[in-house]
């Protein structure tokens, strides 16, 4: 199941819990206006409430900040990232904030995730069996595109994928997947492949013969 995460924003803000147990550098942290921003590879950009902007790399627990290089401090700038990352407010090193092509729906997803990126709900994989909410016919996927069913045109019918008939109804933003019928890929021939609205099919439990 896919994690909704919290609405983001990119303004400095000022987080607000109880700091008269902590030290001074991590009062600061949760208190002071900062802004973070991944840079990719576990670095972040943070934009103090002072005007300055340093790096911190999380892994190494490194910051390009004077506090950190001189004095050699687990600085507030650190500790804001890690706060930030526990938060979700941030992706952690290794991630990055996604959109479902498909629903919408935002969460975190590895730094190479292949797009467009489909949440759990929404994948379907090369292979996959799904139905024909239409017809009942399964359909094999051979892959999802990043066009959307106003866009994508079928040549043979000189129209969209949204315009054609039997799609009336189905959401013009939708994602394609293009399908060939399981009983044209199980007899062996050359599929025609069919392109179909991402919300006309259905996931199945049913497996290509074989697998």
């Amino acid at each position: 199941m896919t994690e909704h995460l919290p609405d983001r924003s990119t303004r400095k803000t000022a987080l607000a819990p109880d700091t008269r147990t902590m030290d001074d550098r991590a009062a600061r942290a949760w208190t002071e206006r900062m802004a973070v921003r991944p840079l990719g590879g576990g670095r972040y950009a943070v934009d103090s409430h002072s005007g300055a902007t340093y790096v911190v790399d999380l892994p190494a627990s490194r910051c390009s900040c004077p506090d950190h290089q001189i004095r050699g401090e687990r600085c507030k700038h650190i500790r804001r990232v890690a706060i930030e990352v526990t938060s979700h407010r941030v992706p952690p090193p290794g991630k990055r904030r996604a959109r479902c092509a498909q629903c919408g729906v935002e969460t975190f997803v590895g730094e190479d995730a292949a797009e467009p990126w489909l949440c759990s709900n929404c994948h379907f994989g090369l292979g996959d069996v799904v139905l024909d909410r239409e017809t009942g016919d399964r359909l094999v996927v051979a892959g999802v595109t990043t066009r959307q069913a106003e866009e994508y045109v079928i040549d043979a019918a000189d129209s969209t994928v949204a315009d054609y008939e039997t799609n009336a109804g189905y959401p013009g933003d939708d994602l394609v997947v293009e399908v060939r019928y399981l009983a044209d890929v199980v007899r062996r021939e050359r599929p025609r492949t069919y392109a179909f609205p991402h919300s006309r099919l259905a996931a199945t439990d049913h497996q290509l013969p074989g697998e």
